[in-house]
């Protein structure tokens, strides 16, 4: 670590992730890297914290940098598979690139993560549509960051009806929807919660449960698609 901080300093800044991105052999825009900045608990992008580090380091069984890129693949097969640790990173890259002093996420901000994560958890697998069954395990995932710390049941049950689930188009709809309406900003619990949801709809959107605990953006678009559809 100390190779990538600032003389005076005891943490990475925005140049050292410069470096150690080099020293790991991948693009600032890798989607491994919300992984890595999930294990190493850094609290913002480009920011990285001596006690996380050394905790993240010691968790993920790396004491240099060439065992951190050779932890790489293990890292991204299991963001792209693993539904529990999928999750995890996802809420915790809410965190990671909101705007310090700010509730929410601007809504380009948001989009273009969900550009990068959303494609990689249903290529992949981790988000691969499942029994809406599990939705009721939603509010437990929705405010702990920590796989560990989420009890739920992510076998892959296949929902039956209404299609296969969520795919490409409905991620372009809902792009589509936010800019429609105006949105402004997404708010954690929209942002938490829409990994649930894309899991759990069904790809006519005809399951979903309005009297459920989601937030009111994710029921407009429901209602939003719905008409779509009709239309």
């Amino acid at each position: 670590m100390k190779s990538l901080t600032d003389p005076g300093n005891d943490e990475i800044a925005m140049d050292g992730t410069v470096r150690l991105c080099r020293d790991l052999g991948v693009d600032e825009e890798d989607i491994v890297l919300l992984a890595i900045a999930y294990e190493l608990k850094s609290p913002h992008m480009g920011k990285w914290t001596r006690k996380g580090w050394v905790s993240g380091m010691r968790s993920l069984g790396c004491d240099t940098s060439d065992s951190l890129r050779n932890a790489l693949p293990r890292l991204r097969n299991k963001l792209a598979s693993d539904p529990q640790y999928f999750v995890a990173v996802y809420n915790h890259t809410f965190t990671l690139i909101r705007t310090e002093g700010q509730r929410s996420l601007a809504l380009d901000t948001a989009i273009a993560y969900w550009e990068l994560l959303i494609p990689f958890g249903l290529s992949g697998g981790a988000l691969k549509h499942v029994s809406s069954s599990l939705s009721s395990n939603a509010n437990t995932c929705r405010d702990n960051n920590h796989c560990n710390d989420v009890d739920i049941d992510m076998a892959d049950e296949e929902s039956s009806g209404g299609g296969s689930g969520w795919d490409e188009k409905h991620t372009e709809w809902w792009f589509e929807f936010l800019r429609e309406k105006g949105t402004k900003g997404v708010s954690k619990d929209t942002w938490q919660m829409l990994a649930e949801f894309i899991r759990t709809i069904d790809g006519r959107f005809e399951q979903h449960d309005a009297t459920a605990a989601w937030p009111s953006t994710i029921d407009d678009f429901v209602d939003w698609v719905r008409e779509k559809l009709r239309a």
